[in-house]
């Protein structure tokens, strides 16, 4: 099947009991069995849902993987994921990630005694200073929130895999429509499914998805033990969502570019951040890994933070709240908003500077998004 014929059908199919073509909602917290130690394949729902399985087996043949556990959020999915680690393991991560994956990360490293080293991995190299015997993964968020910096996954993933380490992707940014993280060499894909999978701004949701039968089980019990399995009416949710990733998608690439090239015109735009602009620093590594540009766009303002405000306010389609990923466009203020909780050090480290804009770019029509900040830019 293709790509946009499984986001409909894979893992789905009409009900056998009445035939309501779409998944039923399994809104029950308990299974009976039918003798002891016999069941239906369900006993409990947090342990398994068939709703929730539903929509694992369609995500898996998205990613083209072999196992996917669905989780309350993308939060989550981070979390069950460290959570297969253990005291005195260390863990390189992306420097310019998402401001809660920084937080949880640090977190992590105070409280459980795991090691985080924030790493510019633009260059696959830079990683190897950090590894040591104690290392045990690498935590790669490409596109990275909100600067849109790309790590080559094939070249991580291959250093990687030389020293025994996972390789770990958060591929919310570009959702399985985008990038394949499996293909190019990853051990686990992590999602926000709150983003482009569900797409509507209606639900929070995550998933962790993994390629190995021996990943497949930690994260399973992982979640299972730590109960952070999404809800059945959730998962529905979200598979109506992905019903309509591919047109929704097209249309986010399609107007993010527009905007882009929009903005890389204009005098009060200092810098642009969008890897489908040609003068992309990493264009070309955007267009071999990537299937998609995506429907992010960030971009600095040349001004001070009263001028950043000021635009903020001033546009009326782009509505101006946190998350990403729905039909409808946002525009963000990462140092105040997503990456609040980094500390100010990490983010001017990491280039987030206090005059950076994060669009979410929505599939309204292209010249009323361009026409709202060229009024808000003035």
């Amino acid at each position: 099947m293709s790509f946009q014929t499984d986001t409909i059908h894979a893992g789905v199919g009409p009900d056998k009991v009445y035939g309501a073509i779409m998944t039923p909602i399994y809104q029950s917290s308990t299974f009976v069995f039918e003798d002891i130690g016999k069941h239906r394949g369900f006993d409990y729902t947090r342990s398994g849902n068939p709703t929730r399985k539903a929509l694992e087996d369609n995500l898996c043949a998205l990613e083209g993987c072999s196992s996917a556990v669905a989780v309350t959020t993308g939060m989550a999915a981070i979390t069950s994921t460290l959570s297969i680690f253990h005291a005195g393991d260390e863990i390189i991560c992306t420097d310019d990630c998402y401001g809660g994956t920084s937080r949880l990360m640090k977190t992590v490293q105070e409280h459980f005694g795991i090691k985080v080293h924030f790493v510019n991995m633009q260059v696959a190299e830079n990683i190897l200073p950090f590894v040591n015997e104690q290392t045990k993964a690498v935590w790669v968020e490409t596109p990275s929130n909100p600067l849109l910096n790309l790590v080559d996954i094939a070249a991580v993933s291959v250093l990687a895999r030389e020293r025994g380490l996972l390789t770990i992707v958060d591929n919310t940014f570009l959702s399985p429509f985008g990038q394949k993280p499996f293909e190019l060499g990853a051990d686990i894909v992590v999602h926000s499914t709150t983003k482009y999978l569900n797409g509507h701004s209606d639900v929070v949701g995550g998933a962790v998805l993994s390629n190995s039968e021996d990943l497949d089980k930690k994260l399973k019990f992982t979640v299972n033990a730590l109960g952070t399995c999404a809800q059945p009416f959730d998962c529905w949710l979200v598979l109506r969502g992905i019903k309509t990733l591919v047109v929704r998608m097209r249309e986010h690439e399609r107007n993010a570019l527009a905007v882009a090239q929009f903005l890389e015109q204009h005098p009060r735009v200092k810098r642009v951040f969008y890897p489908g602009l040609v003068n992309h620093p990493q264009h070309e590594l955007a267009k071999k890994q990537q299937k998609s540009f995506g429907g992010m766009v960030s971009f600095e303002l040349d001004g001070a933070l009263e001028d950043v405000n000021r635009v903020l306010m001033g546009t009326k389609l782009f509505a101006l709240a946190e998350s990403l990923g729905g039909v409808e466009s946002l525009i963000e203020h990462p140092a105040s908003m997503s990456h609040a909780s980094m500390d100010k050090e990490h983010r001017e480290a990491a280039g987030i500077t206090d005059t950076i804009i994060r669009l979410s770019v929505g599939i309204e029509d292209g010249d009323d998004l361009v026409a709202d900040l060229q009024r808000a830019l003035g």
